[in-house]
């Protein structure tokens, strides 16, 4: 006789692909009339910016581009020259065979911009973009359930807690405000460049719906009516929420990262500074799931036959931050910093005996006036490094999160850059749980005469599934004859009764 099991799905998302792209792009810009003959470049400046991203079928693909300042000196010694440009970005990703179709996620990271002239009329940027890019994919996973077990079937129940992820979306956004430098600031005469670093300060979710809150920082650079630069940063708050598809528990999760979609600074001829920017919020929701399984299954007096596979589920183990602090001696000699990046790169991971070694880039831009009080830059490489454990069947993400405000020590012949590096962890892994899916119940075995009703065991090591399932009892009847309420202690003596 065959028995009956229920079959559910059980809904989630599953990651498909998790992966950086690196690109680079060049692009040569002829100075426009009116501007002064190049004499020399003393710095360049980029902000990464999403403007689209598809699923097409097999593959994902990516629209995004590079807003790119320069700022250089005049030929004829005037006042600096400031030019704006914009580069474009077009990236794919193949997706496994058989990807559904299903939500993506993009975060873009300004690599590096370097600029040079190639004639008094021209200068040429080279800009480096990195980009990662998820793709989530809805996922149903079959787990059976048995009906009403017949007297003389005994199941091994279980219930697993497990974090899966549940929902992706996005919520899309304008900021649109004007900004005020302190009374002590001078005011702005030119516009230098503008960056922007969004980051969610809180989140979470409320049944059906997610709540994030944070700021998109500002930071600028400008020349003052005498010519001098200034650099300052502006924390502009937001506060949003996005509907969600279904409703989750208490215990849900969100974790959203921002990217910016436009930006468009603004200095009007009274020096009043003015920024609109378009954002995007893309979480990913989690929730605890409560997985209740038959483990095991056996009877004590009749022929059992049984089915088993393993449910494979792609479960969130931990997230977390982890603060990393950035540290580097550039041999320059230098009177004054005008302004301090420190730009992040995604880490690279490398396994370890241990875990995993992240191998954490990131590149300083200084711009600053020299002995001589001539305005100089320079950039510097950092490389760090992040070890943590993890099992092997468990993979860990590692995502920057905007660095905290650059500091700078002037020596004797150098200058000494640091600066403090969040990165968000996230450990997944593929939680396998065994599972019962199908029983057939045989004959009626016969009861071996020669053996006693009452057998008497230490209990050792072993589950009280194990020794009932080993005697040919119940857990049930075992519990009953000792007064037990869950499992038994080692050493203790069990009177076990036998059917």
């Amino acid at each position: 006789m065959e028995l009956q099991f229920n079959r559910t799905a059980l809904c989630g998302l599953d990651t498909r692909l998790r992966e950086v792209r690196n690109m680079e792009q060049t692009q040569e810009i002829k100075l426009t009339e009116g501007m002064s003959d190049v004499g020399r470049v003393l710095g360049a400046w980029g902000q990464a910016v999403v403007r689209g991203k598809e699923w097409r079928g097999d593959e994902i693909a990516l629209s995004a581009g590079m807003m790119v300042w320069v700022l250089y000196a005049p030929e004829d010694g005037g006042p600096y020259q400031c030019l704006e440009t914009w580069i474009p970005f077009q990236l794919r990703w193949d997706l496994p065979d058989g990807t559904p179709e299903g939500s993506i996620s993009i975060q873009c990271l300004p690599r590096f911009v370097d600029a040079r002239s190639t004639s008094a009329r021209r200068i040429l940027i080279r800009a480096g973009l990195a980009a990662l890019a998820q793709a989530l994919a809805p996922q149903e996973t079959a787990v059976y359930i048995p009906e009403d077990m017949p007297e003389g079937v005994e199941l091994l129940r279980s219930r697993y807690p497990v974090r899966l992820p549940k929902e992706a979306g996005e919520k899309t956004f304008l900021l649109d405000e004007d900004l005020t430098l302190p009374e002590s600031m001078p005011q702005p005469e030119k516009l230098v460049y503008c960056q922007l670093r969004p980051e969610v300060t809180e989140q979470k979710v409320l049944a059906n719906k997610v709540v994030f809150r944070g700021n998109a920082n500002a930071h600028i650079l400008y020349l003052s009516e005498e010519g001098q630069l200034h650099s300052w940063d502006f924390p502009m708050s937001f506060s949003q929420f996005a509907d969600l598809e279904g409703s989750h528990s208490a215990e849900a999760q969100a974790d959203t990262q921002m990217c910016v979609t436009n930006l468009e600074p603004d200095l009007d001829d009274e020096g009043h500074l003015r920024i609109k920017c378009g954002l995007v919020g893309q979480y990913l929701i989690d929730d605890m799931e409560m997985v209740e399984v038959a483990e095991d299954a056996y009877s004590p007096c009749r022929e059992l036959r049984m089915e088993r596979e393993l449910l494979e589920l792609p479960a969130i183990l931990e997230t977390r931050r982890e603060t990393v602090h950035s540290e580097q001696n550039i041999p320059v000699e230098a009177n004054l910093a005008a302004d301090i990046q420190f730009l992040p790169d995604f880490p690279r991971q490398r396994p370890t005996e241990e875990g995993i070694s992240l191998e954490l880039p990131g590149m300083y831009q200084v711009l600053y006036y020299g002995e001589d009080s001539a305005l100089q830059s320079v950039g510097a490489r950092w490389e760090g490094r992040l070890d943590l454990r993890a099992d092997e069947n468990s993979r860990v993400s590692a995502v920057p999160m905007p660095a905290g405000e650059p500091q700078l020590a002037l020596g004797s012949g150098s200058m000494t850059v640091r600066a403090d590096l969040p990165l968000q962890l996230t450990t997944t892994g593929r939680t396998r749980i065994p599972m019962v899916t199908a029983l057939t119940l045989g004959e009626q075995t016969a009861p071996d005469p020669g053996r006693p009703s009452l057998i008497l065991r230490r209990a050792g090591q072993n589950r009280l599934w194990d020794i009932a399932r080993e005697s040919g009892s119940t857990m049930e009847a075992i519990r009953k004859a000792n007064h037990l309420e869950g499992e038994p202690a080692a050493d203790q003596m069990l009177l076990i009764p036998v059917s």
